[in-house]
């Protein structure tokens, strides 16, 4: 069975994301969309509220599972079989720090590829960061981030 992981913080996740997860599962046999818990990053959605949101958007999608990690990724892609992992690119900026993190990820486990997923051109300008910015501002995010996203944003940022 081939085994990927998508790592990231997904605060929150939006269309970009699910763009790749889509993706992603069209070629592996399972996904595990592994949510990180970093003490050195603040984020606006707890762990639980995070995997809660990506398991709704994502319960049609029968390869796909949520997991939470901390410590380093090479340790949870052992405890889960997993041998692949997916990054997200939105723009060749995004290049040279993703591919420093492949780099070591494979000097610490050589038998683990990274595998690099460009974006629909639709969300080459869409991150986690730009969607809280415009949600705390009333901004509208309809076509940023699922509908059950939208909703929890203006729940966080405008109650």
């Amino acid at each position: 069975m081939k085994i990927a992981v998508y790592p990231g913080s997904f605060d929150p996740i939006t269309n970009g994301h699910l763009d790749i997860i889509e993706r992603a599962i069209c070629i592996f046999d399972e996904l595990i969309v592994a949510v990180a818990i970093n003490p050195h990053k603040s984020t606006l959605f707890s762990v639980q509220e995070r995997i809660s949101m990506i398991k709704e958007v994502t319960q049609a999608l029968t390869k796909v599972k949520v997991k939470k990690f901390s410590g380093l990724l090479i340790d949870f892609m052992k405890q889960n079989n997993a041998h692949v992992i997916i990054r997200g690119m939105r723009a060749i900026s995004d290049f040279e720090y993703e591919s420093q993190l492949a780099l070591m990820n494979k000097k610490l486990a050589p038998e683990i590829e990274t595998i690099f997923m460009v974006t629909d051109y639709k969300y080459a300008y869409l991150n986690s960061g730009i969607v809280k910015e415009i949600a705390s501002f009333k901004g509208c995010v309809s076509q940023l981030v699922p509908e059950i996203v939208e909703k929890k944003l203006k729940e966080k940022l405008l109650s």
